[in-house]
């Protein structure tokens, strides 16, 4: 809702107007049906031979008649504002099982033995999964050479669909295929949780994986013994299918292996059968039909947890204690004028008609408003930024995905401390909107990262740094003179020079900064030269590892040695 002082009650402040438009309306209205009605009287003689005929309130005016209808249109125009007050609380009762969904996005998964991938098999099958199930909560890996999380275990289903919408080969970044390591992820995010329910791993793949199977049996087991249940499905056919992706000009080839032949992907179900039999779970082979059903159906056997969900606060709408008395004051019109005869009860009734059928037109145009935008808004506003960030993702949920709306989403999960998903979300609405919202897009990406960072140690918090300077390089070129870019850039570079986490050792030298120190913040003497001056040694300390890496000329190999 936007904050108008004075007006927090309204929900639609301008349409206030209309209270005042409407009554006006009616009046012109009414004076002109009646210099009409004149009009027609005056084709019969003169208006004082008339009047001799006809009943003396035939041309009278009727005040009150005026009066009725003026307060009947401005009831409706504070209705169609949309007034509220009073608080209430939306809750949501469910029951189910806490549920980690993990998918296979290596390459191997773009190869179309599958209708119209097999990926986009995948899913279409957990769509259908979390429309049979929506008291589950869930979460989201995404596996390759290496597992990632890209959402917690959750009830919010914008951030579920988001991701999932987003998910292909090229948000993980080691090529490969590791279930072992995507067993153990998993089983870590579920013993997290304490809801009472029972816990299961869904495990989604073509089951082309090249690691040792028994470390895929010890990870299965350790699931098992965390009372954790797994059920793998498998995707593809046995006759396999090659690999579509895009060259260096934009265009489709085939994916090839070192030796330049073009690799065909078959679907391996060995792998998936032994981490289902390892933790006595399921097994769901590829040439099954509804995979979606068959996962519910292995899951019914698990205890489901009651949950209650408040879905936030809201201004309880008061629109009807404005709507009702407008109608009565219709109504009462019309019963009115139908007293006054037959010729004037028509006339009359068609007038109240052309009320009525004002009132209700008006009333449709804005009886549907984005309740969630507006709450979500004022949420964040009150710096309830949990509560914002529900509603906003709400409002991504129902489709609104425009950059506006992403931005908000993101900035909003940015300010509840969900770093991960905000720097997702941030740095793909830059790519796509006006300069206005990349900039800011990529400002609190960075900021995301920068956090992230600061709270790693080792090679994580070095990868989350490098991101931070790759974008905050971004919004330096499009706006060299922010103060608080150049200060977030210059905390990152420090964090990358002492290595990235700062960890190792003790003593004095590794105690914990201050508050002030901690906090991201612009720095109002830095000047332009000196950020230049970081820019520059950010890019040689940039070329310098590149060189390093071409020298050694041993990047790591992905599992197995295979990248699909």
């Amino acid at each position: 809702m936007i904050a108008i002082p004075g007006m927090e009650w309204i929900e639609l402040p301008w349409l206030l107007p209309l209270a005042i438009v409407l009554p006006i309306m009616f009046a012109l209205l009414l004076r002109r049906a009646r210099a009409s009605r004149e009009q027609r009287l005056l084709r019969f003689g003169s208006l004082d031979v008339v009047r001799r005929l006809i009943p003396a309130s035939a041309l009278t005016g009727s005040g009150w008649r005026a009066v009725r209808l003026g307060l009947a249109a401005a009831f409706a125009g504070l209705a169609i504002a949309g007034p509220r007050w009073g608080q209430e609380k939306t809750v949501v009762r469910s029951s189910g099982v806490d549920l980690v969904l993990a998918v296979d996005a290596s390459l191997s998964m773009l190869a179309q033995d599958e209708t119209p991938s097999r990926l986009e098999r995948v899913k279409q099958e957990i769509r259908r999964l979390r429309a049979i199930s929506p008291g589950d909560r869930v979460g989201l890996l995404a596996f390759a050479g290496r597992s990632y999380v890209l959402t917690p275990i959750t009830v919010d289903g914008g951030a579920l669909d988001l991701f999932l919408d987003n998910l292909d080969p090229g948000v993980v970044g080691q090529a490969g295929s590791s279930l072992a390591s995507t067993i153990t992820q998993g089983t870590s995010l579920l013993s997290l949780t304490k809801s009472g329910a029972d816990r299961a791993l869904v495990v989604m793949s073509d089951g082309e994986g090249f690691e040792p199977t028994d470390e895929l049996i010890a990870a299965a087991q350790k699931a098992a013994e965390a009372n954790i249940s797994i059920v793998t499905v498998g995707f593809g056919t046995p006759a396999g299918a090659t690999i579509p992706i895009r060259d260096a000009n934009g265009g489709m080839t085939q994916k090839r292996d070192e030796n330049g032949q073009v690799v065909t992907t078959h679907y391996r179900p060995e792998l998936l059968q032994a981490a289902a039999k390892a933790a006595n779970g399921t097994f769901i082979p590829a040439e099954a039909t509804d995979k979606a059903a068959r996962i519910k159906s292995a899951l019914g056997k698990l205890r489901t947890g009651a949950r209650t969900t408040q879905t936030g606060e809201s201004l309880t709408p008061r629109f009807q204690w404005f709507l009702l008395p407008a109608i009565l004051l219709l109504w009462l019109d019309t019963i009115l004028q139908g007293r006054r005869g037959r010729r004037r009860r028509q006339a009359a009734s068609a007038e109240t008609a052309v009320a009525a059928a004002l009132v209700a037109s008006v009333m449709l145009a804005g009886c549907a408003p984005a309740r969630e935008s507006i709450d979500g808004a004022a949420a964040y506003a009150g710096k309830d930024y949990k509560r914002a960030a529900l509603l906003l993702g709400q409002v991504v949920a129902k489709g609104d995905k425009t950059p506006g709306a992403l931005y908000n989403y993101g900035t909003a999960l940015l300010a509840a401390d969900s770093m991960a998903s905000a720097a997702e979300i941030l740095e793909r609405v830059a790519e796509k909107a006006d300069p206005e919202v990349q900039y800011r897009g990529r400002f609190n990406a960075g900021l995301a990262h920068l956090l992230r960072g600061r709270a790693m140690q080792g090679d994580s918090a070095a990868t989350e740094m490098k991101a931070t300077l790759a974008l905050y390089k971004r919004v330096l070129i499009q706006r060299p003179n922010d103060l608080d870019a150049k200060w977030n850039y210059e905390l990152a570079l420090e964090k990358q020079k002492k290595g990235g986490g700062g960890g190792g050792g003790g003593g004095p030298s590794n105690a914990a900064p201050s508050p002030a120190q901690q906090q991201p913040k612009p720095q109002p003497t830095l000047a332009q030269r000196q950020a230049e001056q970081l820019l520059g040694s950010a890019e040689r300390e940039e070329r310098d590892v590149q060189s390093k890496k071409q020298k050694q000329n041993r990047p790591e190999p992905p599992p197995g040695g295979k990248d699909w």
